[in-house]
């Protein structure tokens, strides 16, 4: 029996979409209420709503498979190609594709598009084989291997079976068994075609009876070690944390429910921008993202960025970017940036916006700190809108 496709809900990011009240069951919108609250502004129907659904996305983009009959579909602003260019920069999928191969119509294909490529790769070190390191074991064994635990021996002369510590080579790493769950993950997600899919588990069992499926975040993807015999496991690990980082768990039990798959675009803004500038901003300067500053002894926080002179190591700029479109900037905002540049005595404060603001760029004096407003623009070209960004920024620093 062939199984019905879902009723598919569009949202468009940040816009509110309005429903009779029969499209939507109350039950569907009793679970967004309590399980998507985060992701989704929900008004149920009543007289101040004209007895109408209310939905507004609050920033994040993807597929919600609510129930098995109703999904949401969150689109973006931002040009899907767009997409695709701030996850290569925040994520740094160095992918070398041919000219013209990265067009994709959706958020959907995106993700299908990385996990074919991911799939694939992993098959192919697979067949190259598995990178395999040495890990501590403990066993009692017939036979001397390794170190032998002597008080072990010495306390119970009649085992004949010796207590030894020693190291073996296994493939049963976290390198690989990071892969085996990512994989999981897409297999569950339900996004992709089957000829994806097919592949995806393919490499899924590729991987089993060598590796252990146990869960991890996206947080294990980073920070890791990479030399001459796993260099290639660099790309794979920064595609796994794209996956982690963005399928969320379900609230359904059971194995063979569909995953979220969500993109918090205020987050993916703030790494594309950080990532963008720590590879383009001019020599002389370093950027550094994520930067701890105390305002107190009850309260600390972190600087989105702040780019340093290398040669003073003086903090000439924090930035902070700010996804959103306001006719002007809040005064929220205003008095964080301010505190900002107080911590760390820096005379220069940036907001980012993905476009300029409706009513006019801010650029005043608060106190000593000069404050601004920019835009890095998400509409055309990422870099051409970097370099004019970056123009703006540092001034004749550019060649």
């Amino acid at each position: 029996m062939k199984r019905e496709l879902p009723q598919i809900i569009k949202l468009i990011e940040y816009e509110l979409l309005i429903l009779d009240r029969d499209s939507i069951p109350e039950s569907v919108g009793q679970k967004i209420h309590l399980n998507y609250a985060k992701e989704i502004k929900i008004e149920f129907p009543n007289f101040k709503t004209g007895y109408k659904w209310q939905l507004t996305s609050k920033g994040r983009v993807g597929n919600i498979p609510i129930t098995p009959e109703f999904h949401i579909f969150i689109r973006p602003k931002v040009p899907i190609n767009n997409i695709f260019g701030m996850l290569e920069y925040a994520y740094n999928l160095k992918i070398k594709f041919p000219q013209g191969q990265i067009q994709c119509q959706s958020l959907e294909q995106t993700y299908e598009r990385l996990a074919n490529i991911l799939a694939h790769k992993i098959l192919e070190r697979c067949r190259k084989g598995l990178y395999r390191d040495y890990l501590p074991k403990t066993e009692r064994l017939a036979y001397i291997r390794g170190r032998v635990d002597l008080r072990s021996a010495l306390q119970k002369p009649w085992d004949v079976k010796l207590k030894c510590h020693y190291h073996e080579q296994t493939g049963d790493i976290e390198d690989n068994q990071i892969l085996a769950w990512t994989l999981f993950i897409i297999g569950r997600s339900g996004l992709c075609r089957e000829s994806v899919s097919s592949t995806v588990r393919k490499a899924f069992h590729a991987l089993q009876g060598f590796v252990t499926l146990k869960p991890f975040k996206s947080s294990a993807c980073i920070d890791r070690t990479y030399h001459r015999l796993n260099q290639d496991y660099q790309l794979l690990h920064a595609l796994c944390r794209f996956f982690l980082d963005n399928t969320g768990p379900s609230h359904e039990t059971g194995d063979r429910e569909m995953l979220p798959f969500l993109i918090n675009m205020a987050s993916l803004y703030e790494q594309f921008v950080a990532e963008w500038l720590k590879a383009n901003t001019p020599k002389g300067f370093e950027v550094e993202s994520q930067h701890p500053v105390t305002h107190d002894q009850n309260y600390s926080d972190e600087i989105d960025l702040i780019i340093r002179d290398i040669e003073t190591n003086e903090i000439l700029y924090v930035l902070d970017t700010k996804y959103k479109a306001p006719d002007k900037v809040a005064k929220d905002d205003l008095n964080q940036i301010v505190a900002y540049a107080n911590a760390v005595n820096c005379k220069n404060a940036i907001l980012i916006y993905p476009q300029n603001l409706d009513e006019q760029k801010l650029n005043i004096k608060h106190g000593d700190i000069r404050v601004r407003s920019l835009a890095f623009s998400l509409d055309s070209d990422l870099n051409e809108a970097g370099k004019t960004f970056l123009t703006s920024l540092l001034p004749n620093t550019l060649s």
